[in-house]
């Protein structure tokens, strides 16, 4: 009953739990190869996208430094700017300040030649001994605005 009972087992049982074994142990081995795959996808994806980093990184340093560089280049360009501009607008000043003093100098030239023909004139009008000849031309003077 016993090798009866063993050989109906062998044949209904045993055969398929064998059966069904080896299905899973293929099924487990195909999963654990599946899951290395996996793994080693994730680290070539893991390092493709340390690799992005590292480029993003160089990149927005190049950026940074070309910003930098422009920067400096921007400010040299306009310390030289406001330095000719200030240069140009002091040259200008002194320019019309000396336009001026010449013009200043002409009106006064041309009013101590309109005093002179004036006193010239009046002395010449007046026949006057010297001392009323001096007063006079001080007197002009004073009229004029001119200080001795």
């Amino acid at each position: 009953m016993f090798i009866i009972l063993l050989l109906i087992l062998r044949k209904f049982a045993w055969g398929p739990m064998m059966n069904m074994m080896k299905e899973r142990e293929e099924h487990i081995a195909k999963e654990v190869d599946t899951a290395e795959k996996n793994r080693q996808d994730a680290e070539k994806y893991l390092e493709e996208q340390r690799l992005e980093v590292q480029n993003a990184r160089d990149e927005a340093q190049s950026i940074i430094e070309t910003a930098r560089k422009t920067s400096e280049r921007q400010g040299a360009e306009i310390t030289a700017q406001s330095r000719a501009e200030a240069k140009r607008i002091q040259e200008s000043a002194v320019a019309e300040i000396e336009r001026e003093k010449e013009q200043a100098v002409a009106e006064l030239r041309e009013q101590v030649a309109s005093l002179s023909v004036m006193v010239a004139t009046k002395i010449i009008e007046k026949e006057l001994d010297e001392k009323e000849q001096e007063k006079l031309i001080e007197e002009y003077i004073k009229e004029a605005g001119v200080k001795l």
